[in-house]
């Protein structure tokens, strides 16, 4: 609260014309001995009470104590929250949705030697969540930002040539897309009907998460990085023989 030049004002104005002998005038000589620090580098610091609300602080007496503190270097406190620890609640708290995976043919309509083509039935974007810390007149903020940034599917067999596909995901005016189309270069193809079963298709989304220092998703992404998430999502195919008829023209 006081340099030593405020001090010794307080001390004199708070302790001055003690009556002799008193524990006031011995405590005005005991800091009149010590010159107030006057010279040293450090502050004086007071004990304050405030009522139970920490609204008003409770008038400052005779009967506080103050401590003479040099300079020093804080040491670091573990508890101490930090936008980096908010980051962390968030991503421990971020839901990422499942892939939204629709095949063309249906899942119940695949066939043998026909490549599987993928596609989104609905928007998928990125999703953030912030974390925040509003007390005492203490605000802090951390927002984790996952985007979609590669689709892998996985053919459930060994019977399938590739067994699995990875697409880089396009942003798009909807959201982000898989190019899954007949030039994609990868598409699962079944080689052997799942017979009277299925095979358990599994699509998954690989996400990369960053964090920023606020509660704005766009704010720049901040140091140290998160690791990336994983959503999946699995169905059941069937595949089946394709069946081809021949019609033979009959003749004389």
């Amino acid at each position: 609260m006081y340099t030593p030049e405020e001090y010794e004002k307080f001390i004199k104005g708070a302790y001055g014309g003690a009556p002799a002998g008193s524990p006031a005038e011995d405590y005005e000589k005991k800091r009149e001995k010590e010159k107030y620090h006057k010279g040293d580098k450090g502050l004086w610091w007071q004990v304050q009470f405030r009522d139970d609300t920490y609204s008003e602080a409770c008038p400052v007496t005779t009967d506080n104590w103050e401590i003479w503190v040099p300079p020093a270097d804080p040491q670091p406190d573990p508890n101490k929250v930090t936008p980096e620890i908010l980051s962390e609640l968030a991503f421990n708290s971020t839901k990422l949705p499942a892939p939204p995976v629709e095949l063309q043919p249906r899942a119940d309509r695949l066939l043998v030697n026909l490549g599987t083509r993928v596609a989104f039935k609905g928007d998928l974007d990125r999703v953030w969540t912030t974390a925040s810390l509003d007390y005492k007149g203490v605000q802090l903020a951390a927002t984790t930002v996952a985007t979609p940034v590669a689709l892998r599917v996985d053919a459930g067999t060994a019977d399938a040539d590739p067994q699995s596909c990875t697409y880089d995901l396009v942003k798009g005016k909807d959201g982000y897309t898989a190019d899954s189309g007949r030039d994609a270069g990868c598409n699962v193809t079944y080689l052997r009907s799942s017979g009277s079963g299925t095979y358990p298709f599994k699509a998954s989304i690989t996400w990369k998460v960053t964090w920023t220092d606020s509660a704005d998703p766009d704010g720049p992404p901040q140091q140290p990085g998160l690791p990336d998430g994983l959503s999946t999502f699995e169905q059941d195919v069937t595949v089946k023989e394709a069946q081809a008829v021949n019609r033979a023209s009959g003749g004389e």
